[in-house]
């Protein structure tokens, strides 16, 4: 890489150079064949999340405030703006495991064209096509956008505020500034807290580079602030206001709050741990599960984004993105106070080493499909350094940083391939092949021969994106239920242990012939959830998630049971030994339901009659 710094090679003379046929549509081809190929395969994913879109397909109630039920008991444990855009095409198309999915396929296709649009803006379209590609590719990203987990929605919104965030520090723009906070503010009704990792990232960003004076920088990041209180306050004045006797129980809060569950369960429970759903245990050891196992993300410490739960889900590139965000620093040093080139390092390099650090270092609950928070920032540092390298290759220390950058991301897939030793050997034998290849003939110049140029750039893709693209088509070729699945070619679809919830065809048609408001109640979502989604009935899910929540309490219990509006009560054991232990209200509530009604016996399960 030359001297001057590598923002001057970035978008002017590369983006006039590129040939006109050079446009995303073959990428957002292939990402939407990725995300969309075979989508129903998985069925209902995530019953949990699978039935709260449905009974938002029932009641608009449900529909606004996520509830797991359409007779409005008790919400999932996140907010709900995810489930608004699945429900709503549930309304529109009719509920079914396609409909659900389509709007995560399509959240995925937009997640890539906007950071192919934003890399492009200031590094032209070769590094927008690379870092589209990358996160595309990224095995947990081709997870996660055929699932009905509240990520997808998350990822879109926090590539939005990195597009809407470029552009304000490009043009000193009011306008893009709160278009950006709007999208903060989204992001916190999908998933709370973990919408403000990158704010840190972008506010740097802002404040280091926008063309305007100390005060106004200041001034616009209030701005920005402000939009992103609106955006998401008026959801949680909404349901503060809104009396609670009319309103679901909001799940994984400890008084039915929105506040509660953004601070507590949602927040500050999994920074530290000790607090899982509706306040009670976290689980077990460090990482929210019994000894920090790899379904909560292993142990915490600094290399957690390697181990075994988190690596193969989006560390491939990392290491290639280190190296570019450390090579980019360094050449944009004594670069004006407004380069453009270091305002995406800052941007985009700090996105990654928030979240990466948060992620590595929290005791509470942690899951691996998370990881798709980091793939974008991962992307574009992949996407703008590894071009700017390649424009600067007839200077020496370019030279070394891209060649380092090859072999890094060759080695690293290598690693991460030898985990599934049995899994197609030979690719590990070529990307490390490929890797030597392009960083020697990289590192000696060879690459600057116009002839030999073209094929030192395809041997270095190979080696950098061989091992995460046949991980990513490995992926989606497997079907995914459970509430924790994981990527790669034979991952286990419900790695925590938690038995699917299946129903006999006896009870299904039992329940549907059910004119109550409720056709049943049982204990946990996962129950509750399974029996809702066979038979297109209510069914009540007491205690929320995992059965510990306050909802419905006792006497609200016998209060439906008098008014006649809950059918039956389906005994299944509840959670307990899975996941933690059954609320007081849930063990409260079943012995009242065994003490006054007669069991009987349909399809495999223990059913009380409260009629």
């Amino acid at each position: 890489m030359p001297r001057r710094p590598p923002s001057s090679l970035a978008a002017g003379a590369g983006r006039r150079a590129w040939p006109r046929r050079a446009r995303p549509g073959v990428l957002l081809g292939l990402a939407a064949l990725l995300y969309l190929w075979n989508l129903g395969a998985s069925g209902m994913a995530n019953q949990y999340y699978a039935a709260a879109v449905q009974a938002g397909t029932q009641s608009w109630t449900a529909l606004l405030f996520g509830s797991l039920d359409a007779g409005n008991v008790i919400t999932v444990d996140k907010p709900p703006a995810s489930l608004w855009l699945m429900a709503l095409s549930g309304r529109i198309f009719g509920f079914s495991a396609w409909s659900m999915l389509v709007p995560q396929a399509l959240a995925g296709v937009a997640s890539v064209w906007l950071l192919y649009a934003a890399v492009r803006r200031w590094h032209g379209p070769a590094a927008g096509l690379l870092a589209g590609a990358v996160l595309a590719l990224a095995p947990v990203a081709a997870l996660m956008f055929r699932y009905n987990n509240p990520d997808a929605l998350l990822t879109l919104l926090l590539v939005a505020a990195a597009y809407a965030g470029i552009r304000a520090i490009e043009h000193a723009s009011t306008r893009w500034l709160l278009l950006a906070g709007t999208a903060i503010g989204l992001a916190f009704l999908t998933k709370m807290l973990q919408a403000l990792l990158a704010v840190p990232a972008l506010t740097l960003a802002f404040l280091v580079a926008a063309p305007l004076t100390v005060p106004r920088r200041l001034l616009g990041l209030a701005t920005a602030g402000a939009a992103a209180l609106v955006s998401a306050g008026w959801f949680v004045a909404l349901a503060a206001v809104w009396p609670a006797a009319s309103r679901p129980y909001i799940g994984g809060s400890t008084d039915g709050t929105v506040l509660d569950l953004a601070l507590g369960y949602n927040g500050l429970g999994r920074i530290f741990g000790n607090d899982g759903p509706g306040g009670g245990p976290g689980g077990g050891g460090p990482g929210g599960g019994p000894g920090g196992s790899a379904a909560f993300g292993g142990q915490p410490g600094l290399g957690r984004m390697f181990g075994a739960a988190f690596g193969s889900e989006v560390s491939w590139l990392l290491p290639a993105a280190l190296v570019a965000l450390a090579a980019g620093l360094w050449f944009t040093r004594r670069a004006p106070r407004t380069d453009r080139t270091r305002a995406a390092l800052l941007l985009w390099g700090g996105w990654l080493l928030v979240t990466a650090a948060v992620f590595s270092l929290m005791a509470g609950v942690t899951h691996p499909y998370y990881a798709v928070a980091l793939a974008p920032a991962i992307a574009a540092l992949v996407g703008i350094g590894a071009v700017a390298l390649w424009r600067g290759r007839s200077h020496a220390a370019a030279r070394v940083w891209l060649a380092a950058l090859v072999v890094v991301a060759a080695g690293w897939s290598v690693v991460l391939l030898t985990r599934d030793p049995g899994w197609l050997p030979w690719l590990r034998a070529t990307i490390a092949l490929a890797g030597l290849a392009a960083g020697s003939l990289i590192a000696v110049g060879a690459h600057q021969f116009r002839r030999a140029a073209a094929i030192v750039a395809v041997v270095a893709l190979l080696a950098g994106l061989g091992g995460t693209a046949a991980y990513a088509v490995a992926t989606a070729a497997v079907p995914h239920t459970g509430a924790v699945p994981a990527s790669g070619p034979a991952a286990a679809a419900n790695p925590i242990g938690r038995p699917l919830s299946t129903v006999d065809a006896e009870l299904v048609e039992a329940l549907r012939g059910t004119t109550e408001t409720w056709a049943a109640a049982s204990i946990g979502a996962q129950s509750a959830a399974g029996l809702q989604l066979a038979s297109g009935r209510p069914v009540i899910a007491i205690g929320g998630f995992t059965g510990s929540d306050p909802a419905p309490t006792l006497e609200q219990f016998q209060a439906y049971v008098a008014q006649g509006r809950v059918h039956c009560f389906i005994l299944d054991g509840g959670p307990a030994g899975t996941l933690g232990p059954v609320g007081r209200g849930g063990s409260e509530i079943a012995a009242w339901v065994r003490q006054n009604f007669t069991a009987t016996t349909i399809g495999n399960r223990t059913v009380y009659d409260l009629t």
